[in-house]
């Protein structure tokens, strides 16, 4: 481990050989895990952030600019402490997420502005959603997800964080993302993909060995999956518009391979760099090394966050 050029803190992301603090290490040992808390503006009470601050926790955005100038806020804590998740009442916004902080990386390249058209194709069970709509204000946002269940779970999590009069502007579907592009072309301004992947928490620790056992026998189709949801998501988007692509696994070959599938195949589309937002976080975060088209946040021990690849990408016409 050490720091690239830019002073930000690397880590190279060697998932197969556990060691002191390693991501493996890390991911094998849930209980030191640790959790976000994201304050749902839409219900703002004083007294829960008073409380957090009592119990060591601070809001890792707060010197991240431009973002420390919107409302978005997020406390983390060294402690592996976690905040009881809270009951979804038809009648009564919940007053916080829980999460891992790592997941608003994705949010955070996204950078979405009031007025701006957004698509977030693979939303549930919806944080990245509720982040996006704590951080701007868009003209028309579509949070879609393909599988029935979590398409319900989605829409509970909107109704549980957004108020009636912002749902206005939000719509959420239960369509295959692979169709959106062909539907919807050149509609949205700003388009999150953060795609079904090997999901390397969930697979490393699972009490269902019949389901970590499917997970990783779907794994060599997923990036088959990953590039058709991304050129649907390309179609989607206006000439000058921006996409985020997003996974929670160190697997290259659902991240940077997928990435550079659509480079190699397509003449109006540009990586963005990221290295700014990266540093940005670093106090935060630990950055892997080594990755060619976007970010990704490795866990280790002490900051447990992610895993959780960025890459952003401008459609040039």
């Amino acid at each position: 481990m050490g720091k690239d050029y830019f002073g930000c803190q690397r880590e190279s992301p060697d998932l197969a050989s556990p060691g002191h603090g390693s991501p493996r290490e890390v991911l094998l040992l849930p209980c030191s895990w640790q959790y976000g808390v994201l304050v749902n503006k839409f219900s703002h009470c004083v007294a829960l952030e008073q409380l957090l601050q009592s119990q060591g926790y601070w809001n890792f955005l707060q010197d991240v600019l431009p973002f420390s100038k919107h409302s978005l806020r997020c406390y983390v804590s060294r402690a592996q402490n976690r905040f009881p998740r809270l009951l979804h009442h038809a009648e009564r916004l919940k007053e916080y997420y829980l999460l891992n902080a790592a997941s608003l990386l994705p949010v955070l390249a996204l950078d979405v502005q009031d007025g701006e058209r957004v698509l977030d194709m693979c939303a549930a069970p919806g944080g990245k959603s509720v982040a996006i709509l704590q951080s701007a204000t868009p003209r028309h946002f579509l949070c879609n997800d393909h599988d029935s269940l979590r398409h319900k779970w989605l829409k509970q999590t909107l109704e549980s964080f957004v108020p009636e009069d912002l749902r206005g502007v939000t719509s959420v579907t239960n369509l295959d993302g692979r169709d959106i592009g062909p539907q919807q072309p050149q509609i949205f301004d700003k388009v999150l993909v953060d795609a079904p992947c090997s999901n390397d928490r969930s697979w490393l620790f699972s009490s269902d060995v019949l389901k970590a056992r499917l997970r990783i026998a779907h794994t060599p189709n997923l990036p088959v999956l990953q590039k058709q949801l991304l050129r649907s998501a390309l179609e989607a988007l206006c000439p000058g518009g921006t996409m985020v692509y997003s996974t929670c696994t160190l697997s290259r070959a659902e991240n940077d391979d997928v990435v550079a599938s659509l480079l190699n195949s397509c003449d109006n589309i540009q990586t963005v760099d990221l290295t700014d937002l990266a540093c940005s976080l670093s106090h935060s975060f630990t950055f892997a090394e080594g990755v060619q088209y976007g970010q990704l946040i490795v866990p280790e021990k002490g900051r447990t966050w992610g895993p959780m690849y960025v890459s952003k990408l401008w459609k040039t016409h």
